[in-house]
């Protein structure tokens, strides 16, 4: 499990969203689900069952993600 924080601004994910978290890794979103939430560096928290998942705190699903770096 990561926890960690989005480095600045997160607007929801929108099908290909890119996050770089605090600690420097970047995550791209690999599933399709669109939902709207503006935050200013909100938590996630990232799990691996099988896939990685990151649920942002203020969302309540976890979308599927994959490390970019």
């Amino acid at each position: 499990m990561i926890k960690s924080r989005i480095d600045g601004e997160f607007s929801g994910w929108d099908g290909d969203t890119v996050v770089k978290l605090e600690n420097g890794q970047v995550w791209q979103q690999c599933e399709y689900w669109y939902h709207y939430h503006y935050s200013y560096m909100p938590e996630v928290t990232i799990t691996n069952n099988g896939g990685y998942k990151m649920l942002v705190a203020g969302i309540p699903h976890a979308v599927r993600v994959e490390r970019l770096k």
